[in-house]
């Protein structure tokens, strides 16, 4: 969360930040938000308003507060105990106007707090200007879409043919957007999570971490995702127990109020965890089959780093997931995202995607995101360069690698046969259990 310095000092920059990320209002005619930037409402009214009156309560406060203390003393030396009675009576009333003006101050800090979690990251000077993911440029494009010498079956259909795939009890366990996977298909899954992790932590350098799949409150917010997201979260309404939308969240807090030495920087993390989103799905194409759910897996890469060297790492990251696609056998493109389409938390990121042959589509499965200093000051995360330094906030980096069902789903239409069979990727072997071909 930015404090209040930051604001005062940087008013340009969050202005040109909150114009570029396409912040906006809804007005009563349109049928949808146009494009109208509120954000120097959000800024002078809200925030430098507050601020300003903020600073006034405290200095009338800290000036009833130096008139009591000195009338304390006069009471102190008087001798007369009428007149020390009546200055004590008199004081009462300057007592309850500091209790008063204190409520005042706790209240606006509190909206303070509320309003400045909701400004997103500062966005790199790097990143192209552009209102959605529509404007996206394609950096490259790494081998060419697969034309199967046959007609090839969206996943939805290979699946349920196979018997690896099944919608039906999905929604009788659970409702719509479920699906259970059976046989060869729940050992895909699995093969594609275990030779992830091992890619990441035997040849990339990342240290693999298995956190809880609940975490509390604090955690969310130092990753970021509380307040702004917290109506796609799904909770334990009885406990402080959020279920975690992505591994970032409980990989972010591993060093939470933590103040870490330089020579220990960088600190790599992958872990595997279930994710769990509430998301507004509209029927059609872009929602058939295990494309999209409240439910899915993935293996997440994080980097705690020094600030210098983040841009480093954002690009080693990115590489890594890269590789992931390219051992896997996959084509994919690279897209930089616009400043109307980067994340809340994200200060650049890179786009992943693959190419799907049986929905002829391209799908994402990664992105990869410098957060700078943004999540770190949420969380309290820190580095001191040399004993006795003054502690500096690090950065933080997130990366998928690679999300799943996606990558499942890439497989299976890029791999399947004319015979409706899918031959499993050769790297995926020592995971099968003897299965070459998914009959």
């Amino acid at each position: 969360m930015w404090d209040l310095a930051y604001i005062r000092t940087h008013q340009g920059v969050v202005t040109k930040t909150l114009k570029a990320r396409r912040l906006h209002t809804e007005t009563a005619n349109a049928p949808a938000p146009t494009p109208q930037v509120d954000e120097l409402d959000i800024l002078e009214k809200k925030i430098l308003a507050m601020d300003v009156e903020r600073r006034a309560l405290l200095t009338e406060v800290e000036k009833l507060k130096a008139q009591r203390n000195a009338v304390s003393k006069e009471i102190g030396k008087m001798k007369d105990e009428a007149a020390r009675a009546a200055k004590i009576a008199e004081q009462k009333g300057v007592g309850d106007q500091i209790s008063v003006l204190d409520e005042k101050v706790r209240k606006v800090d509190s909206d303070l707090e509320t309003v400045l979690s909701g400004i997103p990251n500062m966005l790199d000077e790097r990143v192209p200007d552009g209102n959605g993911d529509s404007e996206n440029p394609v950096i490259r494009t790494v081998g060419e879409p697969k034309k199967l010498p046959f007609t090839p079956k969206p996943h939805w259909d290979l699946g349920t043919s196979l018997g690896i795939i099944n919608f039906e009890q999905g929604v009788k366990l659970t409702g719509s957007r479920f699906y259970v996977l059976h046989g060869a298909g729940a050992r895909l899954q699995r093969a594609l999570i275990a030779w992830m992790l091992d890619l990441h932590t035997r040849k990339q350098g990342y240290n693999e971490v298995y956190t809880p799949f609940m975490v509390k409150g604090e955690t969310v917010y130092g990753a970021g995702q509380l307040p702004k997201f917290k109506d796609n979260l799904y909770k334990d309404h009885e406990e402080d127990l959020w279920m975690v939308p992505t591994a970032e969240v409980p990989v972010t807090n591993l060093h939470r109020d933590e103040i870490l030495d330089a020579a220990s920087l960088p600190r790599r993390y992958a872990a595997y965890t279930p994710c769990f989103r509430r998301e507004k799905m509209a029927a059609g194409r872009d929602v058939r089959g295990i494309k999209r759910g409240h439910q899915f897996d993935k293996v997440e890469m994080y980097t705690f780093s020094l600030p210098e060297e983040s841009d480093n790492e954002l690009e080693r990251m990115r590489q890594d997931a890269e590789e992931t696609c390219a051992v896997l056998g996959l084509t994919y493109r690279v897209k930089q995202l616009c400043s109307g389409d980067v994340g809340f938390c994200a200060r650049m990121t890179y786009d992943i995607e693959v190419w799907a042959p049986g929905q002829d589509e391209w799908l994402e499965v990664s992105s990869v995101s410098n957060c700078g200093d943004f999540q770190a000051r949420r969380a309290n995360l820190k580095f001191r360069r040399e004993a006795g330094a003054k502690p500096e906030f690090l950065h933080t980096l997130n990366g998928s690698g690679l999300g799943l069902p996606r990558t499942m789903i890439a497989v299976m239409e890029n791999y399947q046969q004319a015979d409706g069979s899918i031959v499993v990727p050769e790297v995926l072997h020592p995971w099968m259990g003897g299965i070459d071909v998914i009959r």
